[in-house]
């Protein structure tokens, strides 16, 4: 068999035997046989049963092994010895009439083969080893159809109406009547009720006789005494008049499509009922096929295969073949048409002719392409009058590996694509393909698509790339599987040799194409050939999209070692600072002893600091940091989160500088160290840099064991006064810490700093006063904010805490202005007498003094504020105003007399005159309200008392049926106790009650009882 494929087309089918079933079986060549019917059936042995069927009415019967014969196409009629082993071997045959067989089928579900020849239907075994039967009761046939069942649908049974086949229970035979046909039971209706019809198998049959329609089911039953003549079977059947011409059909679930010279009709079972499809032009021979797996029908229309349900209705697009076929025959995913001596393959979901063959011309005659009856068999036989070819079904990975040898890899790919949407490849024979081509396409210079296969391939491991980025022999050599690939790419190397040794290849397929040379090179490559510089960085970067996807998978720990050290040598490769340093910062497996000399070479330090960093190896990190401090370049430490052009623009912001920088990230560093001499090592610098980064880390509550306060104090540089006063300031409120030693030092630092800046600020008084006008109102502002700021800072810790020593403060503000500070420090001293003297009289706060005084709660205290008003010493000049508000607020608390002799005779009469009136009538008023209280309490405790004694002298009268109230028991003579509510106890239960609690539950201290009379004065 000759093929004659295009450059493009992939082989499908490959012959591999052609026979003559005469010759074979052993047929005088006086007598030639002509094939007119084939059927194919794959055993359970493994082996393909070929039944032949002649034009003299013989049937033949061929065994195929496929497995015998992988080399290309042999024939009987190479007298070599070359091919010892036959894969047809002639087992029998059986002569069936003298007519020709003009079709067979084989009926797998019973185990028969049903032919049809000269217009009558016979059965014979599969193995042709019983007698032939003759179905007698049916002639004139022209078309036959098995019933293709519907998976997931129901499926009538034709002779029990309505009953869903397995279930066969029915209440009678509707359908029948429907369509005015009966029942005949090999001729004999009465053994419809003795036949077992669930005891065996079977099979249904549509045939097509003169001008009706016959539905036939055959059974393999249980009862060998039944019919046992032909093996236990026995047929069911039913006639359908007034349907004639019927050249083709397709019985699918409950409906028969029919094909007659006029068009395509539909029949249903379950109703009885046909209807038309569509018309056939003269010209178009009617032809219908099954496509088994989706359960459709494939009907010919001209040259075109129009794909419909079973309900006639048009899915998914109809199949345009280049010539009107005379035999169509499945093989999923592919539809075979041929005819004189042209085979096609159509793929029916894309209807793209994928191979064609040409049979030798001495073979051209009617053609016959049969596959098994389900179309999933992987042989095919092409029948020509005098010769059979038998052609095998390439397997997918086969089909992939000839269009990859070829360099179409779009092609395969697509191929993969259909295979894997139609279910017939594996997920790891996926897998395997995916990786095979991300390798080929590798070497091919098309990185992109690589690794997009690679991604695609559940089974590609991250190690097979290694070797494509650090050069075998390597730490991560061990781990690369040997997978055994199809050996259609070299072995990996360096990316650099392979993008070089590409770029020969393009050189090479770029003087052959002069010299007419066709290549499988990329004609793009050729056309336009890319540099070596562009490949690489493709390269580079594609690889490097498949290490960050690689990151996120599940790896082994070597595995994860070798992604995230080979990604920073991509990265590096790049110059990809930034990513160099977010892999190194965040959590990573990256080997340091593979990289810090790369990195240290390369001078990305900053990479190296954050990767030692990620290792815990703090102690590098911090002393990278502090080199780069003191070495920084302003130009290199550019923040590179302010690259925008406001950066660019304002130079004169605060933005970080290359210095800052280091000292802060080594501040984070430290943030988390618990090494107090790490961290104290490390303070100097960082501090002389910038002052709150060392505030973080020293105040930091992310490390576990926090460092030693002393120690902390003592190390911080006494000019460094915001940090010590901030750590000082985080120890007490944020520590809670009550150490007398560090509120004194910072109450102390806060004092030292309050004093320099008011010292300062006064200074710049004078100055300010002249140039006011030149400065910016923002930088008086800023100056004064810092002032009282600390000076705030320092009021509010004087008052609040009580752990500081006030004299040691007060030595250091003693000489100052700070007179509210010395106010509070006095009065944590308790001299009472100082704190009034410098409220009333330096800071002159009459409602501050005033308040003083309240908290303390003496009456002296007021005389003592009042004297200073009136006297206020140094030469100052009586206070009246303010004795007068003290007077006006407090003066009737004050005693009259003590008060007059501190009046002063300077004191204004009228000033003074009203108030001492208002005093005096309130000490009356005071004394006579007091009389009154007292009075009202006198009669209030005489009536109490009178009102218990009339309580007490109550009469109870007790007789012989008095009982207890809370344990009934009679009272007779006892003792007993009654209570406000009226209840009466024995004294027993008294005891037991108290005196609270009634006997009735009433609670007294809870709710007390008052009575009419109690509590009102009389």
């Amino acid at each position: 068999m000759e093929a004659i494929l295009s450059e493009k087309d992939r082989a499908v089918l490959i012959p591999y035997y052609d026979f003559d079933p005469a010759k074979l079986a052993g047929f005088s060549p006086a007598v030639p046989l002509t094939i007119r019917s084939i059927a194919v059936f794959p055993a359970p042995d493994c082996q393909t049963l070929i039944y032949v069927g002649t034009g003299g009415g013989k049937l033949l019967l061929f065994s195929l092994n496929p497995s015998l014969s992988t080399s290309p196409l042999t024939s009987l009629d190479d007298d070599s010895n070359a091919h010892p082993a036959v894969p047809v071997v002639f087992l029998r045959s059986v002569t069936i009439s003298n007519r020709v067989i003009e079709f067979i089928t084989v009926l797998s579900e019973i185990g028969r083969v049903l032919l049809l020849s000269d217009g009558f239907l016979f059965l014979v075994d599969s193995l042709l080893l019983r007698s032939v039967r003759k179905l007698g009761f049916i002639k004139d046939v022209t078309a036959i159809s098995t019933r293709l069942v519907q998976l997931g649908f129901p499926n009538s049974d034709p002779f029990r109406d309505g009953a869903v086949r397995a279930e066969l229970s029915s209440p009678g035979q509707t359908f029948l009547k429907k369509i005015g046909g009966g029942i005949r039971v090999n001729g004999a209706g009465s053994r419809l009720s003795d036949l077992q019809r669930g005891g065996g198998s079977s099979c249904f049959l549509a045939v097509a006789a003169g001008k009706k329609l016959v539905l036939i089911e055959i059974l393999l039953t249980s009862n060998a005494d039944l019919d046992a003549e032909h093996g236990g079977i026995s047929i069911l059947w039913t006639e359908i008049q007034g349907i004639g011409g019927v050249k083709t059909m397709a019985w699918v679930g409950d409906s028969i499509i029919l094909g007659t010279a006029e068009g395509y009709h539909l029949f249903s079972v379950t109703t009885g009922k046909g209807s038309l499809i569509f018309s056939l032009p003269d010209s178009s021979p009617p032809l219908v096929r099954y496509l088994v797996r989706s359960s459709n029908l494939l009907l010919l229309f001209d040259n075109v295969g129009v794909v419909s349900n079973a309900l006639g209705h048009p899915v998914g697009g109809s199949l345009i073949f280049q010539y009107v076929p005379e035999t169509i025959t499945d093989m999923h995913p592919y539809v075979i048409v041929a005819r004189d001596g042209r085979l096609d393959l159509y793929r029916k979901k894309t209807g793209v002719c994928v191979q064609s063959f040409s049979l030798p011309k001495s073979s051209v005659g009617p053609c016959i392409v049969v596959n098994d009856d389900l179309g999933n068999g992987n042989v095919v036989v092409i029948g020509t009058p005098y010769k059979a070819f038998c052609c095998r079904k390439v397997s997918v990975e086969k089909q992939i590996k000839e269009l990859l040898r070829k360099k179409h890899f779009r092609e395969a790919i697509y191929l993969v694509e259909e295979f894997q949407s139609e279910g017939e490849m594996t997920r790891e024979m996926l897998s395997f393909v995916r990786a095979q081509f991300g390798f080929l396409l590798l070497f091919e210079l098309h990185f992109e698509e690589a690794v997009d296969q690679f991604l695609l391939s559940e089974s590609m491991d991250p190690s097979e790339i290694f070797l494509f980025i650090m050069r075998d022999p390597n730490r991560w050599s061990h781990l690369v599987p040997r997978k055994r690939y199809w050996g259609l790419h070299p072995p990996p190397v360096p990316l650099e040799q392979v993008v070089d040794d590409g770029l020969v290849s393009i050189q090479r397929a770029v003087f052959l194409r002069k010299a007419g040379i066709v290549t499988t090179t990329d004609d793009e490559f050729i056309l336009n050939p890319p540099s070596r510089a562009d490949l690489l960085q493709s390269a580079i970067e594609n690889i490097i999209r498949y290490m960050l996807v690689s990151r996120e998978k599940d790896l082994l720990s070597p595995v994860k070692e070798g992604v995230d050290t080979l990604l920073m040598y991509l990265y590096r490769a790049l110059n990809q600072v930034s990513d160099m340093e977010k892999l190194a910062s965040s959590q990573n497996s990256c080997v340091v002893e593979e990289l810090e000399t790369l990195l240290d070479d390369s001078g990305h330090l900053r990479t190296l600091a954050f990767l030692y960093a990620s290792k815990g190896m703090y102690s590098k990190a911090l002393s990278i940091w502090r080199v780069l401090a003191k070495n920084y370049s302003t130009g290199f430490w550019k923040d590179p989160t302010a690259s925008s052009g406001d950066y660019a623009s304002d130079s004169s912001a605060d933005l970080l500088s290359g210095q800052r920088v280091a000292a802060a990230e080594a501040s984070k560093l430290l943030q988390e160290i618990s090494d107090q001499t790490l961290v104290l090592e490390h303070l100097e610098w960082i501090a002389d840099i910038d002052q709150e980064s060392a505030i973080l880390f020293l105040i930091s509550e992310k490390r576990i064991n926090q460092l030693s306060p002393g120690d902390v104090i003592a190390s911080i540089d006494s000019k460094k006064i915001e940090i010590h006063q901030r750590y000082l300031q985080w120890l007490i409120e944020d520590q809670d810490s009550d150490d007398m030693q560090f509120h004194t030092l910072y109450a102390l630092s806060l004092a030292r700093s309050t004093i320099e800046l008011v010292e300062r600020h006064s200074m710049q008084d004078n100055r300010l006063t002249g140039k006011y006008n030149k400065m910016g109102v923002s930088d008086v502002t800023d100056q004064d904010s810092l002032k009282y700021n600390i000076r705030e800072r320092l009021q509010l810790f004087l008052q609040a805490s009580d752990l500081y020593d006030p004299e040691l403060v007060l030595k250091v503000v003693e000489g100052s202005e700070l007179w509210l500070e010395k106010a509070i420090l006095y009065r944590k001293m308790g001299l009472e007498e100082m704190v009034l003297q410098i409220l009333a009289l330096k800071l002159e706060d009459c409602e501050a003094a005033e308040q003083y005084c309240a908290e303390i709660g003496r009456s002296d205290v007021y005389m003592q504020l009042l004297a200073m008003y009136l006297d206020p010493q140094d030469g100052k000049e009586p206070m009246f105003k303010p004795a007068v508000r003290l007077l006006h607020n407090h003066g009737e608390s004050l005693d009259p007399l003590q008060l007059l002799e501190k009046l002063s005779p300077e004191m204004p009469l009228q000033l003074s005159s009203d108030i001492l009136l208002r005093i005096l009538r309130a000490r009356v008023h005071h004394r006579h309200q007091g009389k009154i209280v007292h009075d009202l309490s006198s009669a209030l405790s005489v009536d109490t008392q009178l009102a218990r004694l009339e309580e007490r002298s109550r009469n109870v009268q007790i007789n012989d049926e008095s009982v207890c109230d809370s344990c009934h028991a009679h009272l007779g003579t006892k003792l007993f106790a009654m209570y406000p509510d009226d209840s009466i106890v024995c004294y027993k239960c008294y005891r037991r009650l108290g005196e609270s609690t009634s006997a009735r539950g009433h609670n007294f201290k809870e709710n007390p009882i008052f009575k009419p009379g109690w509590l009102v004065t009389r």
